[in-house]
């Protein structure tokens, strides 16, 4: 497939105006994403929480499966915040009795608690996929004139009407209007407005002359349809995704997902960061979390054992407030379900 020099020679190469959300942490697998692109979407790879090697290796999983278009996504460079021992000791005493349950060791920080960006960035630039996003953050200047020279279309992740004025004026090709109805981390740096998705789109797709993919809450080929009449040209869906047969979601999330008994909220619990997911013990329980990195770090253990264990009370089962009407079949058949 001839390789896309802008987004209008990208959108042609697609047959259905929806992207797949970049999820990390395993959901989203490179076969899902090589499947997404095959039906004619636009796949993905979360890849902020993979080593460079691993990343790479994702990449050329996903090349090996489709030579259609693919988006990586990593989170945006900042300053690592520090950690009293106050906030540690707090932190960990509330985890506690959740390690006990699963027979852990006491939670401890590991030395390295984040991906460095300028290693997977480098893996990204010699990789080449079509298309490349970040989340909490603008794209670094040098990281986008080292993209634009690889011919690698850029895309930044707003939450408000200001970031996205802000990403328009640090170059980057698209943006992705993230609405308070979605999944997974909140994708803003400056503030959040929580606005409906349409609404938030409407208001960007005014204000700023690019193209605008809209995220949150899409479920249908309604809600494809809508955000499209709202001014977006294409639709982010992850939480559709949830249930596919391609995904790496486990077992316990999927029960959960299947059950639809548990309401979603924004936490902080697990990440430092806010995330909407359904409510767990430890979203009640939590109120003194690390800032993130940090206590996404301190929580990984307990988050792999639970997963191991069919313990979907101690998992960041990330999803948005539509999530029970993900379908459980394959993810060409969620990507026509999508297409209006």
């Amino acid at each position: 497939m001839t390789r896309p020099r802008s987004w209008p020679e990208l959108l042609a190469q697609l047959r259905a105006p929806v992207a797949l959300a970049p999820m990390a942490g395993g959901v989203g697998t490179p076969a899902l994403a090589a499947a997404v692109t095959r039906a004619g979407g636009l796949g993905s790879l979360g890849g902020a929480y993979l080593t460079p090697q691993a990343l790479r290796d994702a990449i050329r999983e996903v090349r090996a499966l489709t030579d259609g278009p693919l988006l990586v996504n990593l989170f945006a460079p900042q300053p690592v915040p520090a950690v009293t021992p106050d906030a540690m000791a707090l932190a960990t005493a509330e985890l506690a009795p959740f390690h006990d349950g699963l027979h852990l060791s006491p939670p401890t920080l590991p030395e390295r608690v984040q991906e460095d960006f300028s290693a997977q960035l480098d893996v990204v630039l010699e990789e080449r996929p079509e298309v490349f996003s970040v989340a909490f953050g603008p794209v670094p200047p040098d990281a986008l004139a080292a993209l634009r020279k690889r011919g690698i279309l850029t895309v930044g992740t707003a939450t408000s009407l200001s970031e996205a004025l802000s990403l328009h004026e640090s170059g980057v090709d698209a943006i992705t209007v993230q609405g308070s109805a979605a999944g997974g981390h909140r994708g803003g740096w400056q503030e959040d407005a929580l606005a409906d998705t349409l609404t938030l789109v409407r208001e960007v797709a005014r204000a700023i002359h690019l193209p605008v993919i809209a995220a949150g809450g899409l479920m249908t080929a309604g809600h494809v349809r809508a955000a499209r009449a709202a001014g977006a040209t294409l639709a982010q869906c992850g939480t559709a995704f949830l249930l596919a047969d391609e995904a790496g979601t486990s077992a316990p999330y999927r029960q959960a997902i299947r059950d639809g008994t548990r309401d979603t909220v924004l936490t902080r619990a697990y990440s430092g960061r806010a995330a909407r997911g359904l409510r767990t013990a430890l979203t009640d329980a939590l109120t003194h979390p690390l800032p993130f990195p940090h206590q996404n770090a301190l929580t990984r253990p307990l988050r792999t054992a639970g997963a191991q264990g069919r313990q979907a009370d101690v998992l960041s089962l990330w999803a948005g407030t539509g999530y029970r009407q993900a379908q459980a079949t394959g993810a060409a058949q969620i990507v026509a379900s999508l297409t209006p």
